[in-house]
């Protein structure tokens, strides 16, 4: 009998939790359960949820305007989940037309001694900024936040850009438990429509409803209203190792391709790249640009004039650019581009700078074609329809025996061939005049490695000395020499300040060109042992590759994009003094990732009185699919581990 009375308390004091644990995720209104609970289950990190989230978008019936309305209702879990009560809204602006911001509401609610209190926001604390030349800010802050506070706010957005219809975010940098999205689109508006992230739709729903929009003298359109919704959507988490968030967080965007008017005049706004190629072709920033006539006697010099290896020309008029022209900065490829400013000023924009590099080599006999790109930080671009304004920057393919280069003259460390990391983004647009532009992959041919060379002895005063010899190539490579021949001195206390318990002495950088494709520096060191009782500890990784495991999620929902493929080498050699025992040495492990897209090897020999511990670590791939995750995951615990626990153990005899 006490058995079942204690299993029935149990099983109604398990509903009454569970009741109180429910959020009201079905509209903005508050519920004493939202105030009450302050736990959300599915995400024990997260410090803020979205309990109610909801837009509408429309074209207003009198101005024609594309009209947004937006409200939402948040819980704050905690302290840290404060910047959450903090709104921003960019509204963007253009030389006469801006979107502008109205009714504005915003209501904090609190539980207080069982009470319900609200506070809301005042006109006042509206606060109105100047972003950049495109956005404006708005900005308010929610009053009286507490743990536990719930705040609800609206406002309603006017749009003037209707051929850019609102997009959507379904997931943002906390959970949602419901984000619903509705929009009416008039049938003279033909949009491309893309879903973009992992996350799928909760409801998808459509219907036409008859003279939505209506312009006088019986003209009007039917309008497609659709209702979009997500449940339960998980916080995106950026973690090192990826492209821009915006490739992967879950979001629907819309691209005008066709408008009709109401007088039945078609205009396709999106065109087909054979359109597209021509308008480049025309245009005074891009196409006019690259046909210009460059009087490359005024530019080059003899020698290089007068070089008859076509690659060798090729590498002396990159090398030129970079040494003589300097990058302002500016992304800009599509708007006020002027080889002829840029010859005059020596400075110039991304378009600017390769556009000459294009030009010369082309009056220069080689083969060259532009390419657009978009880079990591910027998105990946559409591939099924053109989107020119999806692009930001322009490098140049250069065809030589055969053999293509992709080159950027814009970075004075860059090796002949090699792309800024920036620009390692999957694809890009080759454009060909004659021919029509096409798809290319954006990729390094190179594997960049990092390589340590450690040659040391143990003497009987159990001090170590010896020489080591660091080499880095491509990727790895770019910091170490701008490091260095921007200040050598500089680079060279950099290196003993990281490494404060060995002395460094005698350093020397082999490598002399400043674009060299590898960076080669040698130094001597010596340092004392670490002694507990009677034995000698020696740890052989003096120099690490990774401080911790980059790779922390639970779960990853985006690739591993490391850009290129890469390796890192490790290889120490210790004489020991006949003064000392060998007692115990490394072990030795061997890890694969699956289909041997990458590998961890090390090693430990002994002979004589020699110990040799050889690290390799590969990655076979530029990117990995978020399948791989938990194995790279794995694998790199591993790595951490074993440069900071590997341990050789010494006796004196």
């Amino acid at each position: 009998m006490i058995k079942n009375y204690l299993l029935l308390l149990f099983l109604f004091t398990s509903i009454l939790t569970s009741q109180a644990q429910q959020f009201n995720s079905s509209n903005i209104s508050i519920s004493r359960s939202d105030l009450e609970t302050n736990v959300y289950e599915k995400d024990s990190t997260a410090n803020a949820l979205v309990l109610y989230e909801y837009g509408k978008s429309y074209v207003n019936n009198q101005s024609f305007k594309l009209t947004h309305e937006f409200k939402q209702k948040l819980k704050i879990l905690n302290r840290k989940g404060f910047d959450q009560a903090t709104i921003l809204v960019y509204l963007y602006n253009s030389k006469n037309k801006k979107e502008k911001i109205s009714n504005i509401n915003a209501t904090t609610h609190n539980l207080i001694d069982g009470r319900i209190t609200r506070t809301k926001l005042k006109e006042s604390e509206i606060y109105t900024e100047k972003y950049n030349e495109n956005y404006t800010l708005v900005k308010f802050t929610l009053p009286n936040i507490q743990e536990g506070s719930v705040i609800t706010y609206s406002y309603r957005v006017t749009l003037p850009f209707v051929y850019k219809y609102k997009s959507w975010e379904f997931q943002g940098d906390i959970p949602k438990l419901y984000s619903e999205y509705n929009t009416s689109i008039p049938g003279n508006y033909n949009y491309n429509i893309k879903l973009v992230g992992k996350n799928q739709l909760f409801k998808n729903e459509a219907e036409v409803k008859k003279s939505c929009l209506e312009v006088g003298l019986g003209g009007s359109a039917d309008c497609t209203e659709s209702i979009y919704v997500m449940k339960d959507i998980p916080a995106f988490i950026e973690e090192d190792y990826m492209t821009t968030r915006d490739n992967y967080l879950s979001r629907i965007e819309y691209e005008l391709k066709v408008f009709q008017g109401f007088d039945g005049v078609i205009d396709n706004i999106t065109k087909t790249w054979e359109t597209t190629d021509k308008e480049i072709k025309a245009n005074n920033s891009i196409g006019k640009q690259l046909n210009k006539n460059i009087k490359k006697e005024a530019l080059l010099s003899q020698s290089t004039l007068n070089e008859k290896d076509a690659l060798k020309k090729a590498e002396l008029i990159f090398k030129n650019i970079q040494e003589n022209y300097t990058w302002n900065g500016n992304y800009q490829i599509f708007k006020d581009v002027s080889v002829k400013d840029l010859i005059d000023k020596k400075s110039g924009s991304v378009s600017e700078i390769n556009i000459l590099l294009h030009n010369l080599l082309n009056a220069s006999g080689i083969a060259v074609k532009p390419i657009l790109l978009s880079t990591r930080n910027n998105g990946l671009p559409t591939t099924i329809y053109p989107v020119i304004s999806d692009f930001n920057y322009l490098v140049v393919q250069a065809t030589i025996d055969n053999k293509t280069y992709l080159l950027d003259a814009t970075n004075k460390y860059l090796h002949f061939g090699q792309l800024p990391f920036k620009c390692l983004n999957q694809y890009g647009r080759l454009l060909d005049f004659k021919n029509g532009s096409e798809w290319i992959d954006i990729n390094s041919s190179v594997v960049s490695n990092t390589r340590y060379k450690v040659d040391l002895v143990l003497d009987k005063d159990e001090n170590i000395n010896g020489k080591v010899d660091f080499t880095t190539a491509g990727y790895h490579a770019l910091p170490e020499k701008e490091s260095y021949f921007s200040n050598a001195s500089q680079h060279e206390n950099y290196l003993t300040e990281n490494n404060e318990n060995i002395t460094i002495s005698d350093y020397a950088a082999e490598t002399q060109e400043i674009n060299s494709l590898d960076f080669k520096e040698h130094f001597n060191i010596n340092y004392t042992t670490e002694k507990i009782g009677d034995f000698l500890y020696v740890n052989p990784f003096l120099f690490t590759f990774f401080e911790e495991n980059p790779f922390k999620l639970q779960e990853r929902s985006y690739p591993i994009d490391f850009g290129y493929k890469s390796g890192y080498m490790y290889y120490y050699k210790i004489h020991i003094d006949d003064a000392f025992e060998i007692i115990e040495t490394p072990k030795s492990i061997s890890l694969n990732l699956p289909d041997n897209a990458g590998k961890l090897l090390c090693t430990t020999s002994v002979k004589n009185n020699e110990i040799v511990v050889f690290f390799k670590l590969s990655f076979n791939k530029e990117i990995y699919v978020k399948e791989y995750y938990p194995y790279m995951k794995e694998l790199m615990n591993h790595v951490v581990n074993l440069q900071k626990n590997t341990t050789i153990v010494l006796k004196r005899k």
